[in-house]
């Protein structure tokens, strides 16, 4: 018999199908673009008892849309010829989740229609709240749920401050291609279809084999740049998040995030594509003030899209926790930032977290909002942020309002504080165009009433860290914090004396990863089986 495979994106079954044909696995898939010659052969042996084929990859809307399809199934399972369904990416079922696909949620009529044939569902980036509602929609409440730690050890977490300037910033991602990862394979995540092609664009000019990669393409086109990506013909491949669920080569030594991610369930899938072979691979996020507010006026019509991204601002926001603490945490696991290992770029800072206090900054920020409000004007962060720094347009400044002497990047990350905390909230704006985000006097400034009350944002003294250039030979624990202790202080000798940019300090313990004992394509664990 054949096992179904439900697959959200024509890329992963790719990528799937390349792996299952280099192990002379007979699969195939079925979408829109295939042709009635190869439809119907696929029909023919889905009710041939004999056949060789092994795995039929559909999408959860041919379950969904196709009478055809679903007919075939039928008669493929009275034959005893269906041999077992598997739901990849059944996060993608809970309206919670953070890649809701409407189809996915037809999929609870394959338990019923076909109730013998055993069902597996499979994610990497589900909370349990989550889980719970795929476990509820598939109709598999009773069944064994197996989990593995969120865990990746090989991996660095970093997150950088997002050049102002584009032509500075494509710069310094080409710096670290040429760098670092010289002849390496690797990744950017773009958050919109035109980023990635205009990226793709500006590397090419700068000498870096790139490709782009998002739904809009040619299908053609799609493949070619993936198969040439998976062969090494093709150095960075410049995506959107279309190419993210399942990609499984395992050499990434790289994965850059142009802007951040929607959520932290889309950034730890992301970032996940790296160093999967267990060798170790670096992970850095670029932050910018203006991508909240780029990325919020996508998501709001979302069910929880502001709440997750939001989550993902907090992450990029924090220069003081372990990264994967910040990343159980929100997962719903526990984690000792000792055994991180160093292996992240909050970790890996010798210089201590003051906490400032933004009490008065607030209450500036919010005369200038109120004088807005009696103007009937509104104010986007930009404006707002102008405004506070006596720069812009004269009348939305506020005499009273002494201009802070801090750089921008520190004004943008209060503001971004504040608005998590929520004395301030975004307010938006619909026209035929484009959706615009402002922000207003939040629920919280009610507080400041109360003269004794404080607001505190955790701040850096020292904002030079130290980073290694070429990623390293995993090292064994005691090599490592021997060569750590002596690489630290040299280095960081010469950061002083010639003030380097960002190096990062080679401080990996074991870097290979224990794969867990049940495991199914790639990073997706097993979580539902009934």
């Amino acid at each position: 018999g054949f096992t179904l495979v439900i697959c959200p994106l024509i890329s992963l079954m790719e990528d799937q199908l390349m792996v299952l044909e280099q192990l002379g696995i007979s699969a195939t898939l079925l979408n829109a673009s295939s042709s009635k010659e190869h439809v119907k052969w696929v029909h023919t042996e889905m009710l041939d008892r004999n056949s060789q084929l092994k795995l039929i990859y559909v999408t959860p809307e041919k379950i969904a849309k196709s009478k055809m399809f679903m007919s075939k199934l039928e008669k493929a399972y009275q034959a005893g010829c269906l041999a077992r369904i598997a739901v990849d990416e059944v996060h993608c079922c809970s309206q919670w989740g953070h890649d809701f696909r409407p189809d996915y949620k037809s999929l609870g009529i394959l338990k019923r229609q076909f109730p013998n044939a055993p069902l597996i569902g499979l994610t990497a980036t589900a909370t349990n709240h989550v889980l719970k509602d795929a476990q509820k929609i598939l109709h598999v409440q009773k069944c064994i749920t197996f989990t593995a730690s969120f865990n990746r050890p090989n991996l660095y977490y970093e997150v950088r401050h997002k050049p102002s300037n584009n032509e500075d910033f494509i710069e310094d991602i080409v710096k670290i291609i040429n760098g670092r990862y010289k002849g390496l394979s690797g990744i950017v995540y773009c958050f919109s279809q035109k980023d990635s092609e205009q990226v793709t664009v500006s590397l090419q000019k700068l000498g870096i084999k790139a490709g782009t990669y998002h739904a809009n393409m040619d299908a053609k086109y799609k493949t070619k740049v993936h198969k040439g990506w998976a062969a090494n013909q093709i150095q960075v491949v410049v995506a959107t998040v279309a190419f993210g669920m399942g990609i499984d080569k395992p050499d990434v030594r790289f994965v850059i995030h142009h802007s951040m991610s929607k959520s932290m369930e889309n950034y730890y899938q992301e970032s996940g594509r790296a160093g999967r072979d267990d060798q170790k691979a670096d992970c850095i996020l670029y932050y910018g003030f203006g991508d909240i507010f780029r990325i919020s006026s996508m998501v709001v019509m979302e069910n929880v899209g502001q709440e997750k991204l939001y989550d993902m601002v907090s992450y990029c926001q924090n220069m003081n926790k372990c990264r994967r603490v910040l990343i159980a945490h929100h997962f719903d696991e526990v984690w000792d930032s000792a055994n991180c290992n160093r292996m992240c770029d909050n970790c890996c800072r010798d210089n201590s977290c003051e906490k400032m206090d933004v009490t008065g900054y607030c209450r500036d920020l919010i005369k200038i909002l109120e004088q807005a409000e009696s103007m009937s004007e509104k104010l986007t962060p930009l404006k707002l942020i102008d405004a506070w720094s006596g720069k812009g347009v004269s009348k939305f400044r506020v005499a009273e309002v002494t201009p802070p002497k801090h750089p921008r990047e520190e004004l943008e990350k209060i503001v971004a504080h504040l608005l998590l905390q929520q004395y301030l909230k975004e307010d938006f704006s619909f026209t035929a165009f484009a959706t615009i985000s402002y922000l207003k006097i939040g629920p919280k400034a009610g507080l400041l009433r109360n003269e004794a009350h404080i607001i505190t944002i955790e701040g850096i003294t020292n904002k030079k860290s130290v980073y290694k250039d070429k990623p390293s030979q995993s090292l064994n624990s005691k090599e490592s914090s021997e060569k750590a202790q002596t690489i630290s202080k040299t280095v960081q000798d010469s950061v002083v004396k010639k003030s380097q940019k960002h190096k990062r300090l080679n401080c990996g313990s074991n870097l290979k990863a224990k794969k867990p004992k049940l495991q199914a394509g790639g990073d997706d664990q097993p979580v539902v089986l009934d």
